[in-house]
């Protein structure tokens, strides 16, 4: 293995990903629909608020995925397959309460509530699906970053494509 990464910095560098970018997706889809609007009076407040919600998440989401989940995962990958595979849809959602709770508290508290449920439901997909890989391509507890990165981006960027094509552009 030329360039290790630890389960802890990859779990980290995933939630960095998944805290970014699908929240991305689905702003910059309500800023594109407030543009259309004409509603051009509170467009720049609206994109500085949703841009520091967005980094909100990614921070949430690396911190959550480098101490909270990566432990919970580097346990879980060390039962049977199909236990691993009951449990990781469950450690999704609670990265995904945490992450998109705290960066959605941020829209009038309500938002915490709509932010959980939307990125649980991305935390239970993504975390189930680069669980399955990362367990087979580990040696150790390290995967390599040439394994790492296509992994990882390429499941977030489908996730976003899906999300893309629920919201009206």
């Amino acid at each position: 293995m030329k360039n290790p990464l630890s389960s802890e910095k990859a779990f980290a560098n995933f939630g960095l990903l998944l805290g970014t970018f699908p929240p991305l997706t689905i702003f910059s889809s309500f800023i594109w629909q407030t543009i259309k609007n004409h509603d051009h009076e509170n467009i720049l407040f609206i994109t500085v608020f949703l841009i520091f919600i967005n980094l909100i998440c990614a921070v949430v989401g690396y911190y959550s995925g480098k101490t909270i989940i990566s432990k919970l995962v580097s346990k879980t990958e060390n039962y049977t397959w199909s236990t691993m595979m009951l449990l990781m849809p469950l450690i999704g959602v609670l990265w995904g309460i945490i992450t998109g709770g705290v960066g959605g508290i941020f829209i009038f508290v309500i938002g915490a509530f709509f932010g959980a449920i939307i990125a649980s439901t991305v935390g239970s997909v993504a975390l189930t699906t680069f669980t399955v890989f990362h367990r087979l391509l580990k040696r150790g507890d390290s995967i390599d970053r040439k394994h790492f990165i296509p992994l990882a981006f390429g499941i977030t960027a489908t996730i976003c494509a899906f999300i893309s094509g629920l919201m009206e552009f």
